[in-house]
């Protein structure tokens, strides 16, 4: 609870530093302040909530798997701030107000991982989602990032509707917006007792769900917003805002509509083949390293679907968990030295390796989580989530799918690492890394290895 009034208040306060503070860095150093604040706070609220779950008027319940989440995605964007604050402060002239949405965004973020209530529900999204629209829009001189702003606000208000239209039936169907109440919990207790407009409402929360999360047919959004939006904002949405959605998405369909999982659990099939088939199929096909990270987050969140599909299995809600960490971490890892580069294409990326080792290294590190390679976090992330599945003992089908998938995906992954280690050429810097991201993106790296041998360090 202080962690969401806390974020609210610094993106105020971030706000009021443009005013106040005239130094580039005395902004930059604000925000990452804030966000020491943020995770010093999260960790107070784990250790008050890691006894007993404590519920708001109906509306928020803060337990222990919700404190730990927030501990965990405060941290990751904690890195994203120390790798890319600098970056953030070049996007225009109003660094500060970038800060303060990206404050706002971790209080709807927060607001996802705590509500008990279809209406804090709603209310997370809009403010989890308004910022990152003008967030994509915030290279005003450049016609992608204007584009992908207004197709994110289109298709965000479309999906936005549709989240509103079956809260609407659900409403209908139980009369309370309450998920804990025993009028909510009857209507979903079995599938005899669901009526038509409760299986409507679960449909529309699925396909909102699923633009939000990017995932198949819901996707087609994604590449171009994340392509076009400024390369300084697009790990933070493709990453902490997604996996987030992910959490909020897993804690109604596993804690609420568990017991009529066979309403939507082929819809969830459907959607992963789909989103897997698509993402590592066409990711192939890319020429930008930056287009082609915008497909592998589409076929990320295939993986992620697996943790929604193994309806009420502990290696679901701890497989998201890793997940949204590694995931995070990784991506984040591979935006920051793709940043650094003057050329975005495969060959852009030729002789790296000799020219900055360390962003090699570190680069190397991150995609091989992605593949999801043995000794890296990658690897116990996409275990644990299908191993979900496999122990419901049924769909097995779907995970040697996924591991096919997957295999896809070492092509477009080690395509990167060749152009770096295997192929001549002089990669052209945009900005030379300093001390500091070097520091940074090292100690990323040594994350998602430690990740790769202990996973329980997640687990809380």
């Amino acid at each position: 609870m202080n962690a969401i009034v806390l974020s609210g208040i610094w993106g105020v306060v971030m706000m009021f530093a443009g005013l106040f503070l005239k130094s580039s860095k005395q902004i930059q150093w604000t925000a990452i302040l804030g966000i020491i604040a943020l995770l010093v706070v999260s960790i107070l609220d784990y250790q008050a909530h890691s006894m007993q779950a404590q519920t708001y008027f109906g509306m928020m319940t803060i337990d222990v798997y919700t404190s730990w989440f927030s501990i965990l995605i405060t941290a990751c964007c904690a890195m994203y701030l120390f790798i890319f604050h600098k970056d953030i402060a070049a996007v225009g002239k109003n660094e500060a107000e970038y800060f303060a949405l990206i404050f706002f965004v971790m209080c709807g973020v927060y607001l996802l991982a705590s509500y008990s209530n279809l209406l804090i529900l709603f209310l997370g999204i809009e403010i989890l989602s308004i910022p990152q629209y003008i967030l994509a829009g915030s290279d005003k001189e450049n016609i992608k990032s204007n584009e992908a702003s207004l197709k994110y606000f289109l298709m965000g208000a479309f999906s936005t509707g549709l989240l509103l239209m079956g809260m609407t039936l659900i409403y209908g169907a139980t009369g309370s917006f309450d998920i804990t109440s025993e009028k909510f919990v009857g209507q979903f207790a079995q599938l005899s007792s669901m009526s038509s407009l409760s299986f409507v409402g679960i449909l529309l929360l699925l396909i909102s769900f699923g633009f939000k999360v990017s995932a198949a047919p819901l996707h087609l959004w994604t590449p171009d917003v994340y392509d076009g939006s400024p390369t300084a904002f697009t790990p933070f949405m493709a990453t902490i805002v997604k996996v987030s959605v992910f959490v909020a998405f897993i804690r109604l369909f596993h804690f609420s509509f568990g017991n009529v999982s066979g309403a939507w659990q082929i819809a969830i099939a459907s959607m992963i083949v789909l989103t897997l088939i698509i993402g590592n199929v066409t990711a192939v096909y890319q020429q930008s390293l930056k287009r082609m990270m915008a497909y592998s987050s589409i076929a990320q969140a295939g993986f992620m679907l697996f943790s929604i599909f193994a309806v009420n299995s502990t290696l679901a809600y701890k497989g998201i968990l890793l997940y949204s960490v590694v995931y995070s971490l990784a991506s984040i890892g591979v935006f920051a030295v793709i940043i650094k580069m003057k050329d975005y294409t495969y060959d852009g990326f030729n002789g790296l390796a000799k020219k900055q080792p360390v962003l090699a290294f570190t680069a190397t590190v991150c995609l091989l989580s992605l593949v999801g390679i043995p000794l890296t976090g990658g690897f116990f992330a996409k275990y644990f989530v299908l191993s979900a599945v496999v122990e419901q003992g049924k769909y097995i089908w779907i995970v040697v799918f996924a591991v096919l998938m997957a295999a896809i995906s070492a092509y477009y992954y080690f395509r990167v690492i060749r152009s770096m280690y295997f192929k001549t050429g002089d990669a052209e810097m945009h900005t030379e890394p300093t001390t500091w991201d070097k520091t940074f993106l090292i100690i990323n790296a040594m994350i998602i290895l430690l990740l790769g041998v202990l996973p329980s360090l997640v687990f809380g």
